[in-house]
């Protein structure tokens, strides 16, 4: 992946809380979380258990949390991206 840290559920998962999503449902595996961000309200679907997530399946998650996906890895290591929501 280029360098990048591999992403697994719970990363995914933590992440998406440090920048202010929650969680909604949850419909078998598949876990939604939303918040309004950048102007749009974004949900984010995470497939737990899968572990460690694709390089596509990480820039998906990122497009839906209206994040680029070098700002979706940044903010994996505690770098908010800007501005933020």
């Amino acid at each position: 992946m280029g360098g990048k840290p591999q992403l697994d559920c719970r990363a995914v998962k933590s992440l998406l809380k440090m920048l202010g999503f929650s969680k909604v449902r949850q419909d078998g595996s598949h876990e939604h979380y939303q918040m309004m961000a950048r102007g749009h309200m974004r949900t984010v679907t995470v497939d737990c258990p899968k572990a460690p997530f694709s390089h596509d399946l990480v820039h998906s998650m990122a497009r839906q949390a209206g994040l680029k996906q070098s700002e979706f890895y940044a903010a994996s290591n505690g770098m908010m991206p800007s501005p933020w929501p």
